[in-house]
């Protein structure tokens, strides 16, 4: 009876130490973009490729590997009236983790379907934050879009209210899009600036163009791996908010 006993005992270690072998990291990072009917599969593919290229930025790979843990965790969703998982939560930690998470990237087909569902969309990211299996001190959610509509599911309010006091800080990158005007009414920014972004440090960068894109998403990875306190000229534009 004794050997039954003990075996039990050992497994029942063994499956608490696995349940407790979590890994790592600096940041959790959820990059939500935008994959709703605004955006069509030629601009998805575009978006996919900035990231891409500038997750594998020198400068970007840097900001990493001079970080205080060296490492960040990254998914990659869009969102429209569900949201997708393109990429899963990938460690990264030098130039082959970011390539081979770049990489990843440009293949999928297009998951996210239909219109606009940003607060279901936000909530996602909070969700993907809260069930992984990775310990970081910052969790940001980088949120990316060219409107604000919220076509159905839960309101932005509520939902972005929900996500700050989980302790997650909302940063966005409002996409401009000149050949069809601002979108919300003239003044995405400022409807960004004041309805989505929160929570610790957290702050606004915007893709003027198509032209500017990669290079603007790379600033702002600089900005969200360096953490609040640093880069704080390059954040003049930015609305920094405690929520």
């Amino acid at each position: 009876m004794k050997l039954p006993g003990l075996l039990l005992l050992a497994l029942l270690a063994a499956g608490a130490g696995f349940a407790q072998e979590r890994r790592e990291v600096g940041l959790e990072l959820v990059l939500l973009a935008d994959g709703s009917g605004s955006i069509d599969d030629g601009e998805l593919a575009f978006q996919r490729q900035g990231y891409a290229m500038a997750l594998t930025d020198p400068e970007v790979v840097a900001a990493i590997e001079d970080s205080l843990y060296g490492t960040i965790a990254v998914t990659y969703v869009e969102w429209a009236t569900n949201t997708a998982v393109v990429v899963g939560w990938t460690i990264i930690s030098d130039h082959d983790s970011a390539a081979a998470f770049a990489e990843a990237l440009l293949t999928p087909p297009r998951l996210a379907v239909g219109r606009n569902a940003i607060g279901g969309a936000l909530l996602e990211g909070k969700r993907l934050i809260e069930s992984n299996d990775i310990d970081a001190p910052r969790a940001v959610i980088d949120f990316s879009g060219d409107s604000i509509g919220n076509s159905s599911g839960p309101s932005i309010a509520a939902a972005r209210a929900e996500v700050i006091a989980a302790g997650i800080t909302i940063n966005a990158l409002p996409i401009l899009r000149p050949e069809d005007g601002r979108r919300a009414g003239g003044n995405l920014e400022a409807e960004y600036a004041t309805r989505i972004i929160g929570g610790p440090g957290a702050f606004m960068v915007t893709a003027e163009s198509r032209a500017t894109f990669a290079q603007t998403v790379r600033r702002k990875l600089v900005l969200e791996i360096a953490g609040p306190g640093h880069g704080a000229q390059d954040r003049r534009r930015a609305a920094c908010c405690g929520g």
